[in-house]
Order: structure tokens, then C-alpha cells, then sequence
């Protein structure tokens, strides 16, 4: 439970800082009391117009929200700011086998118009261990998320889109099997992982022709109580991406550090690679031959400007938003 305790408080003192953020006059409030413009952020979302030229902020008051949400293609540039990460929770409960609607239906929140961003928000998927169930799905570009958390356990995470950029600065993500995986391009910065399993971290499936893919930097990674055996990564498809950089890694991850799923071709197209790393399980002299421990040159280009604009140009807003913090003490931050 320390171990927990440490993520969570983690994840709440980030939640304190971007509270800051509160808009002065959002455009739409959602309030589960009927003091807002709506009681459902779904409704929230659909009334935005479409493709509209200025940005939308939906403010959402504290609430446990049981919806299930879709932002579809034609909603772009909305930012969704709740009260606060630890109560303003959106969740749902759909899982792959239920009626047999598989995992890319199961997700609690959606998101396919570009330019979405989160801040302060608890996604989760509350179906429970019943097999592949999905807290978030982003298929849109230029997409971002700070002090969120991501509630689940097999495929919380899903970056949908070959070649979508996304951006997590300071949030939590839990999750057992393949936990954060998919085609997107998706950079986590200062986040806050928790293994919930020994199983795989990530599944990436980056196209061959996507220079890069889930990216986790100064990133903390924890192993819940009982966890024993944790890879960083299996290849979902060829050619996948992961890398870690800077990221504290603890003694649970496994010495040789990532698997082929069972296809020893994956070794010949995986791109896996590390640098700078800290933590027990931070030792490479085991890793497999197939990944790679970065230069200190090859490190460097590894940034959110060189990652987030191989197309175009895009800087996503919550850069540099945040001010590094340690947690002192967590057992005085309340538990969620």
C-alpha cells in the first residue's frame, strides 16, 4: 500500500497544481446539481459547434459522472477542465466479451476530434480483471492531458492513430497487461505508472514508416503490492516503438527487459531502446541484444519539439506548465 499510497499522492499533488488552471469564464459549465449549462458531459461536448474556429473550455464541476463519451471528428479544439482530478471522475464499465463488443468499443471516453485537451479528470474503466477494457481511446491529433488519471487494468491506455501526436504531462496511469499501447505517437512526461500485474507495460504497433512511438520520460514507475515480474514492452505489431528516458524504474521489471510476444521475427523490427534510466531495475548488462541503449547524441534528439512536430509544427500548451515536485511526506496527502 506505501507503494500506492506514493502514486496516488503523486498524481493528487500534480491535480493541486493544475487546479490553478480554472478558467475565469468557461464557455460551458457541467454540474451534476443543475447549476450548470448541463448535467452530462456528453451533451457538454455535443453542443460545441462544429468545426468552430475559436477554442471551447468545458468547465466540470466535482461529480462522479457515469457516462460513457464520445468526441467525434468534427468536435476539434476543446478543453475539458474538471474541478478536481480526484473527484471529477468520468467512468463506465464496458468489457471486451460483454455481448461480444471487443475491445475497441469497450473504452469509457473517446476521443476522435483533434486538439482535444484534459486537465484534472479521472478516466476510468471500472469493469474490473474480466479481460481487455479501455479507460481512454485518443485517435486525434495534437491531442493533451495534464494531471489526469487513467483508472483500469488490461488495455487502459489505447493511443489509437498511426502518426496522432499526443501529450501526457503529469498524470497517472494503472493498468495490469498491455496497459498503455497502440500506433500513435505519444510522449509521457513526469507521469506516474503502476504495474498492477506481472505481466507487460506497453504494446506498441508504430508503423514502419512512424519514426516514433510511446515515449515515457522522467516518468516513475512503481509495481503494486504482490507484483513480482514486469516487462517494459511487447511488440503488438512490427516495428514497434517504446523507449524510456530518465524514467525511475523499480526492481520488478524483469533483467532482460522486453519480449518478442512469441515471434522471434519481432526481434529484427522492434525498436526498443533506454537511456539514463535509475532504480533497480534499471540495469541493462541482461537486457535483450535487440534493444538498444541510446547515445548520449541519439538521447538528445529525443524532445517533445523534434517528436511532436516530424510533420508539422506543434508545441502542445502544457509544456513546461508544471513545476517539478517531490512528495516530502504522502501519508499527509488524502487517499483516494
Amino acid at each position: 500500500m506505501k507503494i500506492l499510497n506514493f502514486i496516488l499522492a503523486a498524481s493528487l499533488l500534480a491535480s493541486a497544481l493544475v487546479a490553478k488552471a480554472q478558467p475565469n469564464a468557461p464557455d460551458i459549465v457541467v454540474s451534476l446539481d443543475g447549476k450548470g449549462a448541463f448535467t452530462s458531459i456528453q451533451e457538454a461536448v455535443m453542443s460545441v459547434r462544429d468545426y468552430k474556429p475559436t477554442r471551447v473550455t468545458i468547465y466540470v464541476k466535482n461529480g462522479v459522472y457515469n457516462e460513457k463519451i464520445h468526441i467525434p471528428a468534427n468536435k476539434c479544439d476543446i478543453t475539458i477542465i474538471g474541478q478536481s482530478a480526484e473527484n471529477t471522475i468520468i467512468t463506465y464499465g464496458d468489457y471486451a466479451s460483454k455481448d461480444n463488443m471487443g475491445t475497441f468499443r469497450t473504452s469509457t471516453v473517446r476521443i476522435d476530434g483533434d486538439g482535444i485537451r484534459m486537465e484534472n479528470i479521472t478516466i476510468e474503466n471500472s469493469a474490473g480483471r474480466v479481460g481487455q477494457a479501455v479507460a481512454l481511446h485518443v485517435e486525434g491529433d495534437r491531442c493533451e492531458f495534464s494531471g489526469c488519471r487513467f483508472l483500469g487494468n488490461q488495455d487502459t491506455m489505447f493511443n489509437g492513430r498511426a502518426g496522432a501526436r499526443q501529450y501526457f504531462a503529469h498524470c497517472y496511469i494503472e493498468g495490469t497487461t498491455d496497459f498503455i499501447f497502440g500506433p500513435a505517437t505519444a510522449m509521457y512526461e513526469d507521469c506516474d505508472i503502476l504495474c498492477k500485474a506481472d505481466s507487460y507495460i506497453t504494446a506498441a504497433s508504430t508503423p514502419q514508416n512512424v519514426p516514433y512511438g510511446l515515449i515515457f520520460k522522467n516518468c516513475r514507475i512503481k509495481a503494486a503490492e504482490g507484483v513480482h515480474k514486469v516487462y517494459l514492452g511487447r511488440p503488438w505489431r512490427e516495428y514497434a516503438y517504446t523507449a524510456f528516458i530518465n524514467c525511475e524504474l523499480p526492481k520488478q521489471i524483469r533483467a532482460e527487459g522486453w519480449h518478442n510476444w512469441g515471434r522471434t521475427e519481432n526481434e529484427q523490427t522492434s525498436r526498443y531502446c533506454e537511456y539514463g534510466n535509475t532504480g533497480e531495475g534499471a540495469n541493462s548488462t541482461q537486457r535483450v541484444s535487440w534493444a538498444k541503449q541510446l547515445t548520449d547524441g541519439e538521447a538528445r534528439v529525443i524532445t517533445y519539439e523534434n517528436v511532436m512536430s516530424y510533420e508539422s509544427h506543434w508545441t502542445p500548451a502544457y509544456v513546461n506548465k508544471f513545476e517539478k515536485f517531490i512528495i516530502k511526506d504522502p501519508s499527509k496527502i488524502k487517499k483516494i
